[in-house]
């Protein structure tokens, strides 16, 4: 489960990247409740995720270009000062009084500019700590890592928040940044499996999208990523939402809902950590799991139903996030590794400006269980319709057996069914 860790490099990253993981949890529900506090809005809460989000929409396939041009290890250390930078300016203009809404949502685009560089970036270098082999292992021990954080973060940012205000938050996360920093300063470089650079030419964007559109394991997980990133994961939103509105609760509450998703999520990680295959059914299937819930949870009619069900909700949405991530990283050429991700991410996160203020406005506009309810039942629908694709791109076809002593839904080969169905028509 923590074979990764036996590697130097990624233990300096993993240790690092602990820290600033915590930061940036407590900075997420320190800035939700923020805008909320400030606007009263839901709206301005998906507006402040949107604006977060939208650089990754509209430059995030130039990240990886850029990506996989670039000495990774230190454009990291230029992506994660900038990002530790934007996080003490906004624990300064919060802290001296003078924070309004528009300082949140610019800050908000200045750290979205630089994660269209730091994420697929950050996501290929794990390949280059830990060589190919261990990939799969290291991509859900960095969820977990995320996932770890949220426990600790979102707490220790409801009490912050209840006894000092959020701009103390902010400050941690500024600070949290220099871990990771130091991390990268420290790592042996020789002991680096170096990918080899790909030289600056015309045409490099587009042969990744068509390096994409050529591969079925990677075009279907892409789109279903792209669909629940958009309209399953806006959790700021809803969960906001459903503590203000309807439990009528405070920022405790509010980090409460976000630890016990935080637990399902580590343990949704350290069970992926475990898988040594990576299987596209799983991720269809998790995603499928996930919407679900979601809609489960919607029509919860109660406080400790609603929050019971956020810990399957995490596990489930952890085991997609990573499932789709390990396997989309193994199927992909090393030269084109950072292209891939970079549209993963911009699909995964880009779709958070459009799904954000559309799912902020149904939550507003028709409540916070429609707002839920829809984002669940689209996630659900599309897993169906990715995992039928695939099982077509794999030479599969769904058999339905309704015979007792027999499993009811499988998929078989296509020739298996036909000479199946020769069989049944010779008998008959």
């Amino acid at each position: 489960m923590f074979s990764s860790l036996r590697i130097r490099n990624y233990r300096l990253f993993a240790a690092g990247q602990a820290v600033s993981n915590t930061g940036t949890w407590m900075q997420r529900i320190a800035q939700d409740w923020l805008v909320l506090s400030l606007t009263g809005s839901a709206t301005a809460v998906g507006i402040t995720t949107a604006l977060q989000f939208l650089p990754m929409l509209l430059f995030g396939l130039y990240g990886g270009v850029i990506a996989d041009r670039c000495d990774k290890r230190k454009l990291l250390l230029i992506t994660q000062s900038v990002m530790g930078l934007t996080g003490l300016a906004l624990a300064a203009l919060t802290l001296s009084g003078q924070v309004h809404v528009w300082h949140v949502y610019a800050l908000a685009f200045v750290l979205g500019l630089a994660t269209v560089l730091d994420n697929p970036t950050r996501q290929t270098f794990v390949t280059e700590m830990v060589g190919p082999e261990q990939i799969g292992n290291a991509v859900s021990l960095n969820s977990a890592n995320f996932q770890s954080a949220r426990l600790v973060g979102p707490a220790i940012a409801g009490v912050m928040i209840s006894a000092v205000g959020s701009g103390w938050a902010f400050l941690f996360n500024g600070l949290s940044f220099i871990a990771p920093l130091a991390g990268l300063l420290l790592m042996r470089t020789g002991e680096l499996h170096r990918i080899e650079r790909v030289p600056r030419s015309k045409g490099q964007l587009r042969e990744g999208l068509s390096y994409v559109r050529s591969h079925p394991e990677l075009i279907w997980p892409i789109v279903l990523v792209g669909f629940v990133g958009t309209f399953g994961f806006n959790f700021p939103i809803w969960l906001t939402a459903f503590t203000d509105r309807v439990f009528e609760e405070g920022a405790g509450t509010y980090g409460l809902l976000n630890t016990l998703m935080a637990v399902g999520s580590v343990v949704g990680a350290l069970l992926s950590a475990r898988r040594r295959v990576t299987r596209m059914r799983l991720m269809a299937g998790a995603a499928l799991l996930f919407g679900l819930l979601e809609a489960a949870a919607a029509l919860s009619p109660s406080f400790w139903l609603f929050a019971a069900l956020m810990a399957p909700i995490g596990i489930m949405g952890l085991t997609f996030n990573v499932t789709a991530n390990s396997g989309v990283q193994t199927a992909s050429d090393p030269a084109m590794r950072g292209r891939v991700m970079s549209l993963y991410m911009m699909v995964f996160m880009g779709g958070t400006p459009i799904g954000g203020p559309l799912m902020g406005w149904v939550t507003d506009t028709f409540g916070p269980r429609i707002g839920f309810l829809s984002g669940g039942i689209i996630s659900a629908v599309v897993a169906v319709g990715v995992g039928l694709a695939l099982a077509r791109a794999g030479g599969l076809r769904l058999r339905v057996d309704l015979r007792r002593g027999h499993r009811h839904v499988r998929f078989v080969p296509r020739e298996a069914r036909g000479a199946e169905r020769e069989k049944v028509t010779s008998a008959a």
